[in-house]
């Protein structure tokens, strides 16, 4: 994967945070506008919120640009240019069911 430094900050980030069900999704290739998407799962508003948080707290501490941060209270997209961060409330996530939009054409890694 073409970012995988930055990748695995985030996952790091994710998992320190206890992240749940975190998928990587490597979109080289399948779109011109990012390199790799990532979901995470948290179990409650205030939780998706700190796991956002601390993704772009770690990113910036590793000097990676923050593009832009759109949060609503269910669901937070952190966007790294080449990187894009989904943090989700359970049932945030089953219904819009990125995974399966993006399946087709994607390899796609189980985090945790």
């Amino acid at each position: 994967m073409k970012h995988s430094k930055t990748v695995e900050i985030i996952v790091n980030a994710l998992e320190d945070m206890k992240g749940k069900d975190i998928l990587v999704m490597d979109m080289d290739g399948k779109t011109d506008v990012f390199d790799a998407m990532i979901i995470a799962t948290g179990t409650s508003d205030r939780h998706v919120k700190s796991l956002a948080d601390n993704v772009v707290n770690e990113v910036k501490r590793q000097k990676i640009s923050v593009l832009g941060l759109e949060q609503e209270r269910s669901w937070v997209l952190v966007d790294l240019i080449d990187v894009v961060v989904h943090v989700m409330l359970e049932e945030t996530r089953e219904f819009y069911s990125l995974e399966k939009l993006w399946e087709i054409s994607t390899d796609r890694k189980q985090v945790s």
